[in-house]
């Protein structure tokens, strides 16, 4: 007996005790409130319809700041900051090769309205772009020789330069030679005993 009378007096009432009931009504108004922003997401509206990648009818320029120095502040608007700066996505992009990235890239052409699909071309569409690029090649810029004869022409060429070649070689021989052989009188070289070696004159 005096073993219960000791439980009597323990207080073990230092654990959490949890009310099973208030945290399933918690979950419940949580699921509820997940469900709804699901919903609310979904129902937003249409999908964004986009128009096909196009080309650029702008030159890009990446040469315009080459080999020049900018003294570059923390102060400075973006624009005016070192490397490349994107007025569309409103960045700056710090090489040249990264700027391409970015501007041939999905974030980029998003903002400017267009999806990165290409819209698919037709038959009559693809021959009016071959007349297009025909009529704007100059005129003379390709002779339309027959290819035997392009590679008969450029081996001629080819020989006539060896040929200069050679020549050139053999006039510099020559010069040298002439300039290591000395001029000697022949009188002096007659007196020198260089007038001819094992002939004597009488």
């Amino acid at each position: 007996m005096a073993a219960s009378n000791n439980a009597l007096g323990v207080d073990n009432t230092f654990r959490k005790k949890f009310d099973r009931e208030e945290y399933l009504e918690r979950a419940r108004e949580r699921e509820k409130q997940e469900a709804e922003g699901r919903g609310k997401s979904k129902a937003k509206g249409p999908p964004v319809q986009r128009k096909p990648l196009k080309h650029r009818d702008y030159e890009v320029d990446l040469e315009s700041r080459l080999g020049k120095t900018q003294v570059v502040t923390p102060v400075a608007p973006l624009s005016q900051q070192a490397g490349y700066y994107c007025s569309v996505c409103e960045c700056v992009v710090k090489d040249s090769a990264n700027y391409l990235d970015h501007i041939n890239g999905k974030k980029h052409q998003r903002a400017l309205g267009m999806s990165m699909r290409v819209e698919r071309a037709s038959l009559k569409q693809v021959q009016e772009r071959f007349e297009q690029l025909k009529k704007r090649k100059p005129p003379g810029s390709f002779s339309e020789q027959d290819l035997d004869e392009r590679i008969i022409k450029q081996q001629e060429e080819e020989e006539e330069r060896k040929r200069q070649r050679r020549e050139r070689k053999k006039e510099k021989k020559k010069e040298k030679a002439a300039e290591e052989e000395p001029e000697i009188d022949p009188d002096v070289a007659a007196m020198m005993g260089f007038g001819g070696f094992g002939s004597s004159k009488k």
